[in-house]
C-alpha cells in the first residue's frame, strides 16, 4: 500500500530542517536540553496550537497517544517535566528566525500578482492577570504586548515582536525596515515626526490619524471630484502644513483628509500620498480593521490566551508558536489550492491532525474501497439467496 503522511507531516514540510538545525546551532539552543532537541520543541508547540490543548497534561497526553507518527515527524515521546524546563530555558530567538523563513517563503509565494505594496502596523496587548506576578502594568492590562506587520493583500504577518505591556508601539514601529514604494497604515499610536521623516525619504508613504495635539493649517483646498466611499464619505481633502514647534522637524508634503461614516463618526486622516485620491486613502485606513481581525482570529482560534508556562520565555514561545502555525496553514491552503475560510480549515486540521490523507482533500469524504464487492442486483428487484 502506498505510504501517506499525515495532514500535520505535511504541515510541517516548508520548515527547512537544515536551516532550522543552522538556528539551533548557532544560538547553541540545545545546549540545556540534549535529549529533548529544539525540533521536538517547535512541533510539540506547533501540535498544540493546532489540537486546541492547552495545557501541558494535555498537549503531552494527545501527542504520546500518537506514537506511529513520532519517527515521521522527527520526534519522540514527550515528557511533561521536560517540556515545560524547554519552554523556561530554550531561547526563543530560534523561534522567531523559522518564523522570519515561513513569512519570507509565503511573500515569495504571492510576487509578481500586484505591484502595490500596503503594510499594516499595530499592537495587541496579551494579559496575563495575577498569576505572572513579574508581568508589567501599563495602566490598563499586566502582561505582554504582540507587535506586528502585517501584509493585508497575501494575509501574512511579515514581523512579529514580543514585549513588555509599557513598550511604547512606536519604539517598536521605528525598527519596522522601509520599502520604497510601500504604503504604511497605523493609527494615532505610531505619532513620531522623525519616522515619518524617514518614511518620506524612503520613497514610501504613510496613512495615519494624527493626534489632537498637532496643529495643522490649511495652505490648499483640493478638488473633491468623487466623495462616496464604500461606507463613508469624503467631506475635507487639504494640504496642511504644521504650525507647531515640529514643523521645522517635517519639512514634508502633508494631506489632511476628514472622513464621514455611516455612522455619522468623523474621523481626520494624515498622509504624505499626494497621488491617490481622497476615496483611496479613507479605504487604506479603513482596510486597517484587517489586522485587527487578525488578532482577534489567533486569540480565538490559536491557543494565546491559556498559556504552557508562567514565565516570560515561555509565553514568548508560545505566542511564536502560535504565529508559525498561523504561516503554516496560510502556506498549506495557498500550495493546495484550497478556497475556504481560515476558520473552517483551522477547524479540520484539528480534527484530521494524525490522519494520512492528501492535504487538498482535507474537506472531502474518504474515498470508497473499490476492493469491496459491488451489488450487481438493481436495488427495485428481489434476489434470491440461498440461506
Amino acid at each position: 500500500m502506498r505510504f501517506r503522511d499525515s495532514i500535520f507531516s505535511r504541515l510541517l514540510e516548508p520548515i527547512n530542517r537544515r536551516q532550522f538545525q543552522t538556528a539551533v546551532d548557532r544560538l547553541d539552543g540545545d545546549a540545556y536540553d540534549k535529549s529533548f532537541k529544539s525540533w521536538d520543541h517547535l512541533v510539540a508547540l506547533i501540535y498544540a496550537q493546532l489540537s486546541g490543548n492547552n495545557s501541558l497534561r494535555a498537549v503531552v497526553t494527545g501527542f504520546n497517544a500518537n506514537p506511529q507518527h513520532h519517527y515521521h515527524l522527527g520526534t519522540g515521546r514527550l515528557s511533561r517535566s521536560t517540556l515545560s524546563d524547554a519552554n523556561t530555558r530554550r531561547p526563543s530567538s530560534i523561534f522567531a528566525q523559522t518564523f522570519a523563513r515561513l513569512s519570507a517563503m509565503a511573500s515569495r509565494q504571492l510576487r509578481g500578482e500586484g505591484k502595490e505594496m500596503v503594510r499594516l502596523i499595530d499592537a495587541s496587548p496579551i494579559p496575563l492577570g495575577k498569576v505572572c506576578t513579574w508581568a508589567v502594568w501599563n495602566g490598563r492590562i499586566r502582561g505582554m504586548k504582540l507587535h506586528v506587520v502585517y501584509d493585508p493583500k497575501g494575509d501574512i504577518p511579515k514581523c512579529v515582536e514580543v514585549t513588555a505591556a509599557n513598550v511604547n508601539d512606536i519604539e517598536i514601529g521605528r525598527q519596522t525596515p522601509i520599502q520604497a514604494g510601500t504604503t504604511y497604515v497605523f493609527d494615532k499610536g505610531y505619532c513620531r515626526f522623525d519616522w515619518w521623516q524617514k518614511i518620506n525619504d524612503s520613497k514610501a508613504f504613510f496613512v495615519t490619524r494624527p493626534k489632537t495635539s498637532i496643529r495643522l493649517r490649511a495652505v490648499r483646498h483640493r478638488t473633491i471630484r468623487n466623495s462616496k466611499g464604500d461606507g463613508f464619505r469624503i467631506i475635507v481633502d487639504d494640504e496642511v502644513k504644521l504650525t507647531s514647534k515640529g514643523d521645522s522637524r517635517l519639512p514634508i508634503p502633508l494631506r489632511r483628509i476628514k472622513v464621514r461614516r455611516e455612522n455619522g463618526g468623523v474621523i481626520t486622516l494624515l498622509t504624505n500620498d499626494t497621488t491617490r485620491t481622497a476615496v483611496e486613502i479613507a479605504a487604506l485606513y479603513k482596510s486597517r480593521w484587517q489586522i485587527e481581525l487578525l488578532f482577534r482570529w489567533i486569540k480565538q482560534h490559536l491557543d494565546i490566551r491559556k498559556f504552557l508556562g508562567t514565565n516570560d520565555n515561555a509565553i514568548r514561545l508560545q505566542v511564536l508558536a502560535a504565529m508559525i502555525a498561523y504561516l503554516l496553514l496560510r502556506i498549506a491552503a495557498r500550495t493546495n489550492c484550497i478556497k475556504m475560510l481560515p476558520l473552517r480549515l483551522a477547524e479540520l486540521v484539528s480534527q484530521f491532525l494524525f490522519t494520512r490523507r492528501a492535504f487538498a482533500s482535507i474537506d472531502k469524504p474518504p474515498p470508497i474501497n473499490p476492493s469491496r464487492r459491488k451489488c450487481r442486483t438493481p436495488l427495485n428487484q428481489m434476489e434470491l439467496c440461498y440461506g
